[in-house]
């Protein structure tokens, strides 16, 4: 009876670690997608709802940049994080100071068709690097879309949109980039990590 039950076991072991197995690879995967998401998904949810989840984190802290834009638009940087993985990521807000609902121009999403077939974004934004000479723009996923906020077409009077862009990493001695965004200023920003 105890082999019996040692078999058993066995098989019940083997049937719960494949079980883990599977559960682990399919969060790992979830997990990457929702990374890539979570900027986006931010944005849209303050903006059809109107919340204002960084407010808080927005006054604590300094901006790195501010680019002035039309009618009252201003785009705080709060970071620009370098990772592992050769790429750039540039977190702000996008606020309305102006007394009255704003439309977004179109020529931030830029002009180049692969990105505007998907829809407005901050598809124009660029890192330039002036000590290497060389000008970043947003990357893009297999499909052409851009790795950037996405779907933000106005903003109210005061309120305020967290945004991010993502761009190639310049080379590591590279600490300070200017971000450019059509129809705002220029800003220069030191880049972390």
């Amino acid at each position: 009876m105890s082999i019996r039950f040692t078999a058993m076991a066995r098989r019940g072991t083997v049937a719960l670690l494949v079980a883990a197995g599977m559960a682990v690879a399919t969060g790992c995967g979830s997990g990457s997608d929702n990374k890539a998401d979570k900027p986006k998904t931010s944005s849209s949810a303050s903006q059809s709802t109107g919340s204002n989840p960084s407010a808080q984190e927005g006054q604590s802290e300094t901006p790195l940049a501010e680019l002035k834009g039309t009618d009252g638009l201003l785009l705080q940087v709060t970071s620009a994080q370098r990772d592992s993985g050769g790429f750039v990521t540039v977190n702000g807000d996008i606020k309305n100071d102006g007394a009255d609902s704003v439309v977004i121009p179109a020529q931030v999403s830029g002009d180049e068709t692969e990105i505007t077939k998907h829809g407005f974004s901050l598809g124009g934004a660029t890192l330039v690097d002036s000590k290497g000479k060389k000008r970043y723009y947003v990357l893009r996923d297999t499909d052409g879309r851009p790795l950037t906020s996405t779907g933000i077409t106005n903003v109210d009077a005061g309120q305020t949109i967290p945004v991010f862009m993502q761009f190639p990493a310049p080379p590591a001695d590279t600490t300070e980039v200017t971000l450019q965004l059509p129809t705002f200023s220029s800003g220069t920003v030191k880049i972390s990590g």
